[in-house]
């Protein structure tokens, strides 16, 4: 069995010998096998694939996900990431603890924000370097932004460039050192008995825990499955988020959630999947044609941004102008195309 998964000395050393081995689905970047080993523990080896890469990116994938998940391996108290055994980097393989999914529950919100800023909180200045910084919206982005207004006709407010210009600054990620996980959707998120456990690190960066505070309002920008949350869950799992961050850090979260979600808004690689992301302008597209990603259209992920910065900006110091163009841009985008639909609601997530 040991040759259907690739376990080298360097593996069967550290964990011992593969007996039974299931190929899981997974995406065209990786592979990933379920295996049972000499010793009846359950793993999961997973390795990291060129999948068209220069071996070199490959290579630098394989090395961000396992500085990410020992990042995240500090965690004390229940852990909010799987456990890595063992590491073969010539062959771009990890052996990881396998965790049983307790599947579908009513409320998977309050768990999910719990371990997401716990694991924002267990990282900081000493640890520049460890993975990449977070990379944020450009002045690009903000060009294309006010591209798409001038597109669809609908008049820029003279304020909103400088503003733009300030958003730019604040998100800088410089000073911030959360440890995020990079793509926190549903499906890299599995619940056990000892709660909520993110997996999937392969874009694990470091920067403003906001950035992934956002998903709730901004609807999961980075996800195929986009949900909308609103009213009183919205509120509540923002308090869990900060209430925890507080507790483990002892400060309240600095930042602004408004700037994390416009930062959202204008970044176009944000309405299509990780392979189509700087390929082209994605703002661009959207006056000529509507692409799906997921169960949401890319009009339909935008119509929402647009409203939730909108509604957050009414009485914003520093984003004012932003709010009304971003009302103004939603407005046309349903005359134009009425038949745009909600994203679906928090509880209609999938479940794997």
């Amino acid at each position: 069995m040991s040759h259907r998964v690739p376990f080298h000395e360097a593996l069967l050393s550290a964990v011992g010998v593969p007996e039974q081995a299931e190929l899981l689905d997974s995406s065209p970047r990786s592979r990933v096998w379920r295996v049972r080993l000499a010793d009846r523990r359950l793993v999961v080896v997973k390795q990291i694939t060129d999948d068209g890469d220069a071996s070199a990116d490959a290579d630098t994938r394989f090395a961000r996900k396992v500085a990410g998940l020992r990042l995240a391996g500090r965690a004390s108290g229940p852990a909010v990431a799987p456990a890595v055994f063992a590491v073969d980097a010539p062959s771009r393989v990890m052996v990881l603890e396998h965790l049983d999914d307790l599947g579908r529950t009513d409320d998977w919100m309050p768990g999910y924000a719990e371990s997401l800023a716990r694991l924002h909180a267990l990282t900081g200045p000493a640890d520049a370097g460890a993975v990449p910084v977070w990379s944020g919206p450009t002045a690009a982005d903000a060009e294309s932004f006010l591209a798409l207004a001038r597109a669809l006709d609908v008049p820029v407010p003279p304020t909103v460039p400088d503003e733009l210009a300030g958003l730019l600054d604040r998100l800088d990620p410089t000073a911030h050192h959360a440890l995020l996980h990079g793509d926190p959707c549903p499906g890299n998120d599995l619940r056990t008995g000892d709660g909520v456990r993110f997996v999937d690190f392969e874009q694990a960066s470091l920067g403003n825990g906001l950035t992934e505070l956002a998903y709730f309002r901004i609807g999961f920008p980075t996800c195929w499955c986009a949900l909308s949350v609103t009213a009183t869950p919205l509120a509540e799992v923002e308090d869990v988020y900060r209430s925890t961050w507080r507790g483990v850090t002892g400060e309240d979260l600095p930042g602004d959630l408004a700037d994390a979600c416009a930062g959202w808004l204008i970044r176009g690689d944000a309405l299509v999947e990780r392979a189509h992301r700087g390929t082209a302008d994605q703002l661009a597209r959207v006056p000529a044609e509507d692409f799906a990603w997921g169960h949401a259209s890319a009009r339909e992920r935008l119509v929402h941004r647009l409203n939730v910065v909108a509604d957050m900006t009414r009485d914003h110091d520093h984003l004012h102008a932003l709010g009304r163009l971003g009302s103004a841009l939603a407005d046309r985008l349903l005359v134009r195309w009425p038949a745009l639909r909600p994203l679906p609601r928090h509880d209609a997530r999938p479940w794997y």
